[in-house]
């Protein structure tokens, strides 16, 4: 798996969003992020979404999380815009140092299997830590994803250790 750190510039998703915690995602009656996936495609929600930027990819956006990877955060499924987007939900990406985690294959499978990889990834090394404020997957193809993690920057390291 390919691994890159970095900069990202601030910009907005708008689209459909969900509120979830992993532990919910694991069982199917309560997993919340599939069904928003599949109304997103099956509404042709890429071409709707107004204010969309013309070479916006889909993304994918994880925010508003409540703690860490076992708390409840929010989840949205949608493309890059110049404005807001009446109707749809916004978020703001945070700019900042992004980990990013590339992968090719089979949706949503090679998704599951590299979001497994990033876990890992943080368990391996305690050393990098997560932001926990804006993280984002980016679909450039219908069997490419590259996943970005928020990261703290030696700076923000060393200031939260005074």
């Amino acid at each position: 798996m390919d691994v890159k750190l970095k900069a990202v510039e601030p910009f907005t998703v708008a689209g459909l969003q969900v509120h979830t915690r992993n532990a919910d995602e694991q069982q199917p009656d309560t997993a919340r992020i599939g069904p928003m996936w599949q109304q997103f495609f099956t509404e042709g929600l890429f071409d709707k979404i107004p204010a969309r930027q013309s070479e916006s990819f889909v993304y994918g956006v994880y925010s508003s999380y409540e703690s860490d990877a076992t708390g409840y955060f929010d989840v949205t499924a949608g493309v890059q815009v110049d404005a807001t987007s009446a109707g749809y939900a916004a978020v703001d990406i945070e700019g900042g140092d992004y980990l990013v985690f590339s992968a090719k294959g089979p949706m949503p499978d090679c998704v599951i299997q590299t979001w497994d990889l990033i876990w890992a990834y943080f368990a391996d090394n305690p050393q990098t830590l997560r932001r926990f404020t804006t993280d984002f997957e980016v679909y450039s193809g219908p069997d490419s994803v590259a996943i970005y993690i928020g990261v703290q920057s030696a700076d923000e390291r060393s200031s939260a250790s005074n």
